[in-house]
């Protein structure tokens, strides 16, 4: 039998790397080394193990049983590796390093109301990143990233190893200039046919029950903008003079201050806010706190 200290670590990373890209020849060109080289440890790699990891077709490598099974094993393996560097990185100064991607279609108000407690704090150090969701979580499998921040669910599965938490919801506004509409109010969607509109894009989670909305009351808006960055989508909200459909969060500071108004909203559409995060196996105590207070989602 097998024991743990004849496992060759380093047959088994070269065996992920190939499983991982499904190619000898890319994995052996980004390990550099030979490909002869590459195929002759993972050979020694199936001959510790006793059974073969690769069925092998010509060029094409296809897993075994054997293979999936062990390639389960070291994606946990490696995948605590690197976020064991990751957690450790910073900690030689003393820091902790939080590291949150959110989605480009997020809010950068949400994300900034969110971290708002770690912007004092001198023992932690952030990394934030925004970008497509598929991106985002392949980087949190990977341990790349610490916590995803989302508005909407991401399932779980056995290849998926996520948890994903619901942080709260808010219902969606219209709002305008306060030179033109203080005081006034529409109803979403019914007042809205002809009504000259800027939208979130297409990707966004709201985009398309706002539509199948307007579709069903027979409205039909005048769209002129569709903007998938929130960031955007509240300048175009700012300083355009159209009526814009968003999360009141989106323009808080202008809500506040006045320079725009809430025109009308909408109990039928809510915009949600999720944290999606691994099992951890080690707990990130500033992290669970976050998680646990998340922001209020009221517009001032």
């Amino acid at each position: 039998m097998l024991q743990i200290e004849q496992l060759n670590f380093h047959h088994l990373f070269y065996f992920w790397r190939v499983a991982k890209t499904g190619h000898l020849t890319q994995a052996a060109s980004e390990l550099h080394v030979s490909q002869s080289a590459l195929s002759n440890q993972i050979r020694q790699l199936e001959e510790r193990l006793g059974e073969p990891l690769f069925d092998r077709s010509g060029r094409r490598l296809v897993l075994t049983d054997t293979g999936q099974l062990a390639l389960s094993y070291a994606e946990n393996i490696f995948g605590l590796g690197r976020e064991m560097l990751g957690r450790l990185q910073g900690r030689s100064e003393g820091l902790l390093r939080l590291r949150v991607g959110s989605v480009a279609t997020l809010s950068r108000n949400y994300l900034e109301n969110w971290i708002r407690p770690l912007l004092a704090d001198a023992t932690v150090t952030l990394s934030l990143e925004s970008g497509l969701l598929e991106d985002l979580l392949r980087r949190l499998l990977e341990h790349q990233l610490d916590v995803v921040l989302a508005n909407e669910a991401v399932p779980a599965g056995a290849d998926r190893p996520l948890h994903c938490r619901f942080l709260g919801s808010q219902p969606i506004s219209l709002v305008g200039p306060a030179a033109v509409w203080q005081g006034r109010t529409l109803r979403i969607p019914d007042d809205l046919e002809g009504r000259e509109l800027a939208l979130p894009g297409p990707r966004h989670a709201l985009r398309g029950p706002f539509d199948a909305l307007c579709v069903a009351a027979g409205v039909t808006p005048r769209l002129r903008a569709e903007v998938d960055d929130m960031a955007m989508l509240r300048l175009v909200a700012r300083d355009s003079g159209w009526l814009t459909v968003l999360p009141e969060v989106v323009v808080q500071d202008e809500l506040r201050t006045g320079v725009l108004v809430t025109v009308g909203r909408s109990t039928q559409l809510q915009e949600n806010f999720y944290a999606i995060t691994t099992l951890h196996r080690h707990r990130m105590e500033r992290l669970e706190q976050l998680l646990a207070h998340a922001p209020a989602l009221t517009a001032a």
